[in-house]
Order: C-alpha cells, then structure tokens, then sequence
C-alpha cells in the first residue's frame, strides 16, 4: 500500500505531535491503512519530556511534500563490471532492457542498455554485418565494462525532482542510477516516472493554513484535514474528508473517533493524546475547554492510567501538572528558542505577521530575559520578513500574560486594549489562549 503521512503543523507543539502519533494509529487500526505519523519540525521541550516519560519514539522528520527520487526508484539487480555480457543480456530481458553494472564497493559503474549495445557492436561488426567473422559467443564473452555506458548520472534518494527536472530533460539518457548518501546503489530510476511522479499522500492535523504546513503541499495529495482552529484551508485538487471543531485540542478529536469506532488507544498513546490535549487547555482550565474536552480526558485518562502502563498512579490533575511545567519556563531556553518554538504565521489586513507564545510558573521571570526577547522577536521579524511579530508569554498558574510586540509594528496596534506598562510589555490579565482570546482581537484590529 502506499504511504499516507498525518502530519501537525511546522513548530509542533505537543498536542500536534499527539493528533499525528495517535490519528495514525486510528487509521491503521479502523481503516487499515498504511498511515505513517510525522512532525514537520524539531520536537519542543515539553514533547520531548511526554515522549520520555511514555517511553515513544519521535515521529518521522518530514518537512517537504515535494516527491523525492526514492519513490521512483526501482531496486533492479545488478551485475560486476567484470561480468561476460552474456550475463548482461541475461539480466536485462528480465529488467525492460536494461543492466545496472555496479562495483565490488557498491559505487555504480554504468549501465548497458539498447543504445550501448547497439554502439558496441557498431564498433565491433563494423558498418556492415556481412564482412563480420565474429561469432557471437565471442562477443556474449566480452566484458560488460567494455560495453557499459559509464556517463550515466546519479541522483540521491532523498533529493526533490523538481530539483533536478531541467538536467534530466537536457539528458539524452531515459534511466538513471539512485543512490544513498554516501553514493552507493541503491537502484534505476526512467524518465517517464521521474517527469510524472506519484504524490505524497497527506493528512493535516492540528492546522488547516497552508503558511503553517510542510512546504510544497501543493505538490502533495491531500486526503483529510482534522483541526480545531480557525478556517485559512489550502486549495484542494478533489473533495476531501474535512474536519474542523469546536474543542479545546485535535487530541480530542481523536478519543472521539477512536470511541465511536469502539477501540481504546493503547495505554502509552492514550497518554499522549492526554498529554496534547492538557497542554492546549492548561489542564482544562484554558477558555479553549468544552464539556466534549472533558469527558474525552476522562476516557483517555481510564486508558492511559492502567496498571500495567507507563502512567499507572497518575491522575488528570498531576499528570497535566507535569505536562505543563515541563514547557514552561525562560530560563533553560535561548531567547531565539523562546519566540521560535511555539510560532503560528498568519495574514490579515494586508499584513504579514507571525504570534509566539512561551510559558511560565511566574511572570517574574520576564524581568531577567526582556531585553534579550525583544532583541529576538525584531531579528525574527526582520529575518521572516514579517510585519510585526508578537510574544505572548503566560504564567500558567496564575492564568494571565503580557504581551510583547516588535520594535517594527503598525500603529494600529497601539489601539490593543492591553495597557502598555512601563517595561515595553502590555498587561494582557486573565490571557491565556492565543487562539480564542488574543488572535481575535489582533484580527479585529487589521481587518477594519
């Protein structure tokens, strides 16, 4: 079957990681479909310590959809250069025509096809068949090499066609070698499937704008998209499967459709998904939280804490706690880690613009970093090439933040009902969802 990838959005955040690790399951479970979980960036802090603690492996690190030549790849035999050509011709009335002649090393050596052929025995008969004495066994034993056309170019299993698209057209030759890092065989790849190759199939979850998707998703096939955020859904070449909700995670999402489907998740993915979801809601205490929020913690947490699992003792309470504090924080991160590892781009108003926001047990801690932020946030708005870039750095606990915006920002912004305090920052009480309650506001203000 052919791969479909569930992938979060770029910066993933836990509850991303969870919806991908766990969708995937779903999908091969319910569906019986070769669904692989991927992450479109480096695992944060905070997922890095959930993984550990469940005992999980990361997913898969894919951050392109552009098709790349090991999906065009055909692993045909080979043969030594030292080979009879006999053997040759063997082999390539198994393969189309073709025999890949590879060294002792693995390095390709060349190939002999119809071309290669027919200019050897030009050069052997001579011009005219009729003044030739050559027996054919005598030429069946020649070796390959003799024979090969070693001009051949390579190409890297992992390199994106569209890359290479203007050389292989330039090229009078029809199949190339593939092959690994380091250069060794790894098999043929023809003209025709590299000019058309298959897409990769992709499922979104935890987002639905293309600005926040693995690049080149226009190359991709999409198949489904599973969010809990606001519309920004790319354009799609066939309907797809679509599903946006009002929940507090994409976590959520999937316990619902892992119940109405009558499984249970296995103890350590229950507690993932678990874990995506009480990072999203600050431990259901976040305005994001719906009743449908709890109830899906409630069935996720009668999986996750069984006796036999990685969680056995665990409540929601003490096990959200632990999530949470292991994100949160300033101290353990560089600033540049700070305003890039929980990043949305977004667009409105004609501006360009990208929200981070960072964790704490205390806004305290702001006072020692604040300058170095504010440093961060205009080197990544003038890197990104943004509008304004904006920091919202929450104290979970005591459920409230201040914001921090740019150096380079419109003045329209000045008309955020957060008051500006003396520091820079602006006191944004009772804070906490950059979803709900901050990006519904910056919007309101860009869209006039």
């Amino acid at each position: 079957m052919t791969p479909i990838y569930v992938t979060g959005h770029i910066n993933p955040d836990t509850d991303s990681i969870a919806s991908a690790m766990t969708y995937a399951w779903l999908l091969r479970q319910r569906d019986g479909l070769d669904a692989v979980a991927s992450r479109a960036g480096a695992i944060n802090q905070q997922t890095a310590w959930v993984l550990k603690r469940l005992e999980l492996e990361p997913p898969l690190l894919l951050t392109d959809a552009s098709p790349r030549f090991e999906l065009v790849t055909r692993q045909l035999d080979t043969i030594h250069p030292d080979s009879p050509l006999g053997e040759a011709w063997s082999l390539a009335t198994r393969t189309g025509g073709i025999a890949p002649l590879v060294s002792e090393d693995g390095i390709p050596f060349g190939m002999i096809d119809g071309f290669s052929l027919f200019n050897f025995f030009q050069q052997v008969i001579g011009p005219r068949l009729d003044v030739s004495d050559q027996r054919i066994a005598d030429i069946m034993s020649t070796p390959c090499r003799d024979v090969a056309d070693t001009s051949i170019p390579n190409f890297p299993s992992n390199g994106h066609i569209r890359d290479a698209l203007h050389r292989i057209l330039r090229e009078e030759h029809n199949d190339f070698f593939v092959v690994d890092d380091s250069g060794h065989y790894l098999g043929v790849c023809h003209q025709r499937g590299v000019l058309n190759p298959p897409r990769l199939k992709i499922v979104l979850v935890d987002h639905n704008e293309p600005r926040q998707a693995i690049a080149a998703l226009d190359e991709a096939e999409l198949l489904e998209i599973l969010d809990h955020h606001r519309l920004g859904n790319p354009h799609t070449h066939q309907p797809i499967r679509f599903t946006v909700d009002i929940v507090g995670s994409t976590s959520t999402l999937v316990a619902e459709l892992t119940s109405k489907a009558g499984l249970s998740m296995p103890p350590a993915l229950a507690g993932l998904a678990l874990a995506g979801m009480l990072a999203d809601t600050l431990v259901l205490t976040s305005p994001t939280t719906t009743e449908r929020d709890k109830q899906a913690a409630e069935k996720l947490a009668r999986w996750a804490f069984v006796g036999n699992g990685p969680l056995k003792g665990e409540t929601i309470q003490s096990f959200g706690e632990q999530v949470v504090s292991a994100g949160a924080g300033l101290t353990n991160r560089s600033p540049q880690e700070v305003v890039t590892t929980d990043i949305k781009p977004y667009e409105a108003g004609g501006f360009k613009f990208a929200v981070a926001q960072a964790e704490v047990t205390d806004l305290l801690q702001i006072k020692e970093h604040l300058e170095d932020l504010r440093k961060a946030i205009d080197e990544l708005s003038e890197k990104r090439g943004l509008d304004f870039v904006m920091l919202l750095i929450t104290d979970v606990v005591r459920g409230s933040s201040r914001l921090l915006i740019s150096t380079k920002s419109p003045p329209i912004l000045n008309e955020l009902p957060y008051p500006p305090l003396p520091d820079g920052t602006r006191q944004a009480a009772g804070i906490v969802s950059r979803k709900k309650q901050l990006l519904p506001v910056v919007l309101g203000l860009l869209e006039k």
